[in-house]
């Protein structure tokens, strides 16, 4: 497979990572992305979203080596970790678009599954750690296992069929995830269950996918500072999806006829042909 030298412009895949003083997690997450990046064909590119850090996050994606994948810095208008992945999505033009948390819990081999399953015509492709087939390394307390085992409940409600709404490693069509975002309100950790849905409405499907995850130390979610917010988010993203989308039938239609014609950028043909030869998915 040739390796990433240089971004040709435009990008065929874009991910973005979202960050909030991640100044000890950022360093060694963005060398493990652009490690993986490399050993595919060139043409991607990373956004690192800075969201109101008062720590150096933003000036370690500032002064990245530009020698490795592009990496940009953007910064979100608003706090919270659905308004720097919606920040994100809207500053992307590829055809292939994507999101990773800071510290790569969910380990990057998947990106070769995602990708293929993405180029065969889905347009939703999302790491699951409820998946039959994932591998988890968990170390939260009893406390919060059963915090989390109440916020899954509560999102299948809205996203039936999706075991695993909150992992972070998603990836989209980009025409699909960009139209999902400029419908998406839920500015904090709970944004993922809105994007989704916002994806089905458009008449985009999800797929859930095994990954390899494991708890990394260092997170900025705190179940006594963010969990009853968190909840209060999700009643709100049910009145809000009531709403429905704002793009009408025919720009959905365009949305998926993006999602579903991506054999011509040759990059994305060569990367997943690459996939194809190396055994999966």
């Amino acid at each position: 497979m040739t390796a990433q030298t240089s971004s040709p412009s435009p990008a065929w895949l874009e991910i973005i990572v979202p960050a909030r003083n991640e100044q000890a997690r950022l360093p060694a997450g963005l060398a493990q992305l652009c490690a993986k990046a490399q050993t595919l064909p060139a043409g991607i590119e990373v956004i690192v979203v800075d969201s109101a850090s008062t720590d150096r996050t933003a000036a370690i994606a500032r002064r990245w080596p530009a020698d490795q994948v592009p990496v940009r810095l953007i910064r979100a208008g608003r706090p919270g970790k659905g308004a720097a992945v919606r920040a994100g999505l809207l500053a992307t033009s590829a055809p292939l678009v994507g999101f990773c948390d800071a510290d790569m819990a969910a380990d990057l081999s998947a990106l070769d599954a995602a990708l293929g399953y993405l180029q065969s015509g889905h347009q939703a492709v999302i790491g699951s750690r409820a998946h039959p087939d994932s591998v988890v390394e968990v170390r939260h307390s009893a406390i919060r296992k059963g915090g989390a085992a109440v916020f899954r409940g509560l999102a299948r409600t809205i996203v039936p069929g999706v075991g695993d709404t909150q992992c972070g490693f998603k990836f989209f069509s980009g025409p699909l995830a960009r139209q999902a975002a400029e419908d998406l309100r839920a500015t904090g950790f709970a944004f993922d269950i809105e994007l989704l849905a916002r994806c089905r409405q458009l008449g985009g499907d999800v797929l859930e996918i095994p990954v390899s995850w494991r708890d990394v130390p260092g997170s900025t979610f705190s179940i006594r500072r963010h969990s009853v917010t968190a909840f209060a988010e999700v009643a709100a993203i049910r009145l809000a999806l009531r709403t429905g989308s704002a793009w009408t039938d025919d720009e959905a239609g365009l949305a998926l006829a993006g999602a579903t014609g991506l054999a011509g950028p040759l990059p994305v043909a060569a990367a997943v042909a690459g996939i194809a030869a190396a055994g999966g998915p």
